[in-house]
C-alpha cells in the first residue's frame, strides 16, 4: 500500500506539470503565429522580421517595395479592415541634445549604473520590436474587428524616402500620409492630393525631424518637462505694534 508520503510526492509532480503546460500555453500565440506565416508565405523574403508578445501584440517589418501590396493583403485577404493611424520615426539621436531631464534620462542613467542591463528591456530604439536599419521609418496599425488583433506594420525607408500610398486600400490614410509629407519629407507614391495640411505652402524644412533647428526647443526645450509656474508668495499681514503700557506711577508723587 502506498505510502501517504508517495502519494503527496505524485500529486507535487502533477501540479508541477500543469503548472509546466499553462506556461507553455501562455508563451504561445497560435492566433498571431498563424496571421505571421500566411504573411510570410504570401510576401515571402519582403517580411524582414517580425515580433510576438503572446496574447498581446504582433509586430512585422517589411520592405519598402511591399508596403502598398501588405496594406492590399491585410485589408481583402486578412480581414483587418479597420485603418487606426499611419506615422514615420526618424531614429537620429537629436543632434541638439537635452538640456531637461525627463523620465527617459533617468531610465538611460540607471541603465548605465547597472552596466547597460536595463537599457536592453526598457529603452526604446529601431531594433525593439521586429528591429530596423535605417534613420527613417514609416509605421501603421490595423485592426481585424472580427477578432481582435490589432497589428504593426513598418518599413524601413531608403534614401529617397518614397514608399507607396495606402489610400487606395484604406482611404483613412489620406491626412495621415500628408502629415508624416509634411513633418518628415517622406513621399507616398500614388498619393492623390500630397499637399502641406498644417503649414505654408513655401514653409521650408520638415520640424519632426531631429535635425530640424526648431527655435522653441532652443528657448525652450520642447519635448520636455511641463513648466509649472509657482504660486506667488502670500504675505503674512503685518502685526500691529503693542499698545504702550499704562503707567501706574501717582503723578502727585511725581510732582
Amino acid at each position: 500500500m502506498p505510502s501517504a508520503d508517495a502519494e503527496t510526492d505524485q500529486e507535487s509532480a502533477v501540479d508541477v506539470d500543469v503548472d509546466a503546460d499553462a506556461d507553455a500555453d501562455a508563451d504561445v500565440d497560435e492566433a498571431r503565429e498563424a496571421l505571421l506565416e500566411a504573411l510570410t508565405a504570401e510576401l515571402g523574403d519582403a517580411v524582414a522580421q517580425t515580433h510576438v508578445v503572446p496574447n498581446r501584440d504582433v509586430w512585422v517589418r517589411v520592405s519598402a517595395d511591399a508596403w502598398a501590396e501588405t496594406a492590399d493583403y491585410l485589408r481583402n485577404r486578412q480581414r483587418f479592415r479597420f485603418f487606426d493611424w499611419l506615422s514615420a520615426v526618424d531614429w537620429l539621436p537629436s543632434p541638439f541634445g537635452r538640456s531637461l531631464e525627463a523620465e527617459v534620462d533617468k531610465v538611460v542613467e540607471d541603465a548605465d549604473a547597472d552596466g547597460g542591463a536595463a537599457a536592453d528591456s526598457e529603452a526604446d530604439g529601431p531594433d525593439k520590436y521586429a528591429g530596423g536599419d535605417t534613420r527613417f521609418q514609416v509605421l501603421a496599425r490595423v485592426y481585424n474587428l472580427a477578432t481582435g488583433i490589432g497589428l504593426n506594420v513598418k518599413a524601413d525607408l531608403g534614401d529617397d524616402l518614397t514608399v507607396g500610398t495606402w489610400t487606395g486600400v484604406y482611404p483613412g490614410a489620406d491626412w495621415h500620409e500628408r502629415e508624416a509629407y509634411e513633418m518628415f519629407g517622406i513621399t507616398f507614391a500614388g498619393h492623390p492630393h500630397l499637399r502641406k495640411l498644417y503649414l505654408p505652402g513655401d514653409f521650408e524644412g520638415y520640424p519632426l525631424r531631429k535635425d530640424y533647428p526648431l527655435l522653441a526647443r532652443l528657448i525652450k526645450p520642447w519635448p520636455g518637462i511641463v513648466d509649472v509656474e509657482p504660486m506667488p508668495e502670500i504675505e503674512e499681514p503685518e502685526e500691529p505694534a503693542p499698545a504702550p503700557a499704562a503707567s501706574t506711577e501717582n503723578p502727585e508723587d511725581a510732582s
